[in-house]
């Protein structure tokens, strides 16, 4: 294939033929280990070095090829996570924790004698003590976080949230477990309105502490109002309490700075209380309607990987 170079005059931007253009979005539109390149992901940079390599041009300006694929949004140097749903019941189990946010169960609105508690841990949460103090912002100058500590240790914070009534419960614990979950279970039940409502119903997920037919039958002996509504696997996204999680990360973790895993457990708890006075219940507008068209498009997209496999 000829080189291509056009010498432009001063000051004029450089003409490509079309073609160039094509093959400069093909390349970029392919993961570098499938053109024997050794890199995870191209950067615009990369991209021109590879397309003068290949000689399909002699020279070419990453400004150029950034510019071509910024028009058809093409961003190799970007990547996302993504997965897809593994559980063979996922829809369905989905679809009930969907309609419970929206005050449904079984095709029967809720009553007011029911409520619906999100729950689950937050593992593994550091104490890291900066070797120099924080220092407070100032004009034109941000928060100073020491970038060397010291691990003072962890702990688990087991939390459960109303979805309804924006009521966060929540305890700190050495490590999560069966036997701390239960504690939190016992919180929330032993007051009121959970202790004598028709029906309680906690959605929860498939970790170890919760897990299957044996945690429903644990937690119903203790409270025969309490209903377990588990999650299909791989959806905490569908868990309103992870959101309160994210906050609590944001606003009480970041940056983490502090000497001993008990001072954390005295913020989160504080925080807690200060999160209550002011919280309102997520507005929660994905629907089962919206998961009906997720799934549609999820199974477009695993169909190719089927024929692959």
């Amino acid at each position: 294939m000829p080189a291509w170079k056009i010498a432009p005059e001063a000051g004029a931007r450089r003409v490509f033929p079309p073609l160039v253009e094509v093959e400069v979005k093909a390349l970029a539109c392919q993961l570098p280990g499938e053109c024997g390149v050794p890199l995870s992901r191209f950067s615009s940079a990369e991209i021109a070095a590879e397309v003068v390599r290949r000689g399909i041009v002699a020279s070419i300006s990453d400004t150029t090829v950034w510019r071509w694929l910024s028009e058809d949004a093409i961003r190799p140097w970007r990547h996302r996570s993504w997965i897809f749903p593994r559980d063979p019941d996922f829809e369905r189990k989905a679809t009930r924790v969907l309609d419970l946010y929206h005050g449904r169960w079984r095709g029967r609105s809720l009553g007011v004698d029911e409520h619906v508690i999100c729950a689950d841990e937050k593992t593994s949460i550091q104490a890291r003590s900066r070797k120099h103090p924080l220092v407070a912002p100032a004009p034109t100058k941000p928060t100073r976080v020491e970038h060397e500590y010291a691990r003072k240790g962890t702990l688990a914070y087991v939390a459960a949230g109303d979805t309804n009534a924006a009521r966060i419960f929540g305890r700190c614990e050495a490590k999560s477990g069966i036997k701390p979950f239960d504690a939190l279970v016992d919180q929330v039940m032993s007051q009121p309105p959970y202790r004598h409502a028709k029906r309680v119903f906690w959605i929860i997920d498939n970790g170890s502490s919760h897990r299957g037919e044996r945690c429903e039958k644990r937690l119903q002996r203790a409270w025969p109002n309490l209903v377990a509504v588990h999650l299909p696997l791989h959806a905490s996204w569908l868990n309103q309490i992870e959101i309160y999680f994210s906050v609590v990360q944001r606003k009480v973790l970041t940056p983490n700075d502090f000497c001993s895993p008990a001072a954390v457990a005295d913020r989160i708890i504080e925080f807690q209380a200060r999160y209550e006075q002011i919280a309102t219940p997520f507005e929660w507008r994905f629907t089962r309607q919206d998961l009906a068209r997720l799934m549609s498009k999820l199974a477009d997209r695993t169909q190719p990987l089927a024929h692959a496999a």
